[in-house]
């Protein structure tokens, strides 16, 4: 399935690929692109046959440059800008909430917005050609959309490094700053992204879209907090028809027949 031309969707084996298709901007996140991811994703959230969503890029060595910033000195009302950036909003919070791993395929350099995109997912697995960052700085802008994934997913001294200096990191630069989990070469890049998709989507979608919420919930919580809504958590997983199958797939040495309840 096709939703648009700059964004393609399709699924298989439990798992749904949105792949950002406009090698001529080289990505850049437009409205109708963007447009095209949240209606994909929200495909994706709303399929019970998928149990993994895996972001990727038709091109070669570009996932995303980010925003067009020919946009930000176009000559149309404060306003018009100011809902422009709503769309940005409303797909990290999408992702965040989908109910369903995800997994950012950043096979080519991941920039500005972009970078926001590949944070708000899961899972990111990186070719050792990709490179990550944030050069907003050096055209008198600033990284303000992405900013709290940043934070949240990289220490603060490496976060300031990243924002003020505007500088690219290389995909082991990445790896050491927390950015992404895995380095692969571009030859096993495929595979190595095919390998942890297809693991995700044999969990039970029940049980892992309770274990995605509560560690979106809990991120935030001081930890007494934290600890009382994760025990309440367990005991809701304990209630499910799932676990009681994984348990005894496990002693009966088969695999397990996951029902969703």
């Amino acid at each position: 399935m096709v939703s648009g031309e700059k964004v393609l969707y399709e699924v298989g084996d439990g798992v749904a690929t949105v792949t950002l298709n406009d090698p001529d901007t080289r990505n850049s996140l437009s409205a109708e692109l963007m447009e095209g991811l949240v209606s994909s994703l929200q495909s994706a959230r709303d399929d019970e046959e998928v149990r993994c969503v895996v972001l990727a890029s038709s091109h070669e060595k570009v996932f995303s440059s980010g925003a067009n910033l020919g946009g930000f000195a176009a000559e149309v009302p404060l306003v018009h800008k100011h809902f422009a950036s709503e769309r940005m909003m409303e797909l990290f919070k999408l992702i965040g909430w989908l109910g369903k791993p995800t997994l950012c395929a950043a096979r080519g350099h991941v920039l500005a917005g972009a970078l926001g995109i590949a944070l708000a997912c899961d899972l990111i697995v990186a070719s050792e050609q990709a490179t990550f960052g944030t050069p907003e700085i050096n055209v008198g802008a600033f990284p303000f959309m992405i900013m709290a994934l940043i934070y949240r997913n990289v220490p603060r001294k490496k976060a300031n490094e990243l924002l003020l200096l505007g500088e690219r990191w290389s995909a082991q630069q990445a790896l050491a700053a927390g950015i992404v989990n895995r380095v692969v070469r571009a030859e096993e890049f495929e595979q190595a992204v095919s390998e942890w998709t297809l693991k995700l989507a044999r969990s039970s979608p029940v049980i892992m879209r309770l274990g995605k919420d509560a560690m979106r919930r809990q991120l935030d919580m001081d930890l007494d907090d934290a600890l009382d809504y994760l025990r309440a958590q367990l005991t809701l997983a304990l209630s499910t028809e799932d676990i009681v199958e994984g348990v005894s797939a496990f002693f009966e040495k088969r695999e397990p027949q996951w029902s969703g309840r």
